[in-house]
């Protein structure tokens, strides 16, 4: 083998490679103003979840877990905010855009519908909806 073709075959592996991560959403991102980091990973049939894995403020002024004291679930409401999954069955619509699914929000115990777009490698808009009444949040993802 040629050097010319071991460089060719080496740098188009890695242009492929690096094309391929720069549309994956998965990983741990930061959410606004850095109240919690959410680790988006693929789940059930091709879908993508993601879960609160840390939180700026995990306890209460008593020093005990933050719990999920607005969820419409009565029965829900004795669990850590720390651990949940907020994110649930986005599809992948096009290279960088899910779709379909939904976000979970503990500050008004809520639950909306969701899409995620990524915009770069680095920065993902998250989208909760009511009817046609959307918000938007820029998170950041996180290095290992």
């Amino acid at each position: 083998m040629s050097m010319r073709a071991f460089l060719f075959g080496a740098l188009t592996s890695v242009f492929f490679i690096s094309g391929a991560m720069a549309n994956d959403v998965t990983g741990v991102w930061e959410t606004v103003e850095g109240k919690s980091h959410v680790e988006i990973s693929a789940c059930e049939g091709n879908k993508y979840c993601g879960k609160i894995i840390w939180l700026k403020e995990p306890n209460t002024e008593k020093g005990t877990p933050k719990l999920d004291i607005n969820n419409q679930d009565e029965s829900l409401r004795n669990r850590p905010i720390e651990g949940i999954q907020i994110l649930k069955d986005l599809e992948k619509v096009s290279e960088n855009e899910w779709d379909d699914g939904t976000i979970y929000n503990p500050e008004d115990g809520n639950t909306y519908s969701s899409e995620m777009v990524l915009m770069d490698e680095n920065t993902l808009n998250v989208s909760g909806c009511v009817l046609f009444i959307c918000k938007e949040q820029t998170w950041t993802r996180l290095k290992d």
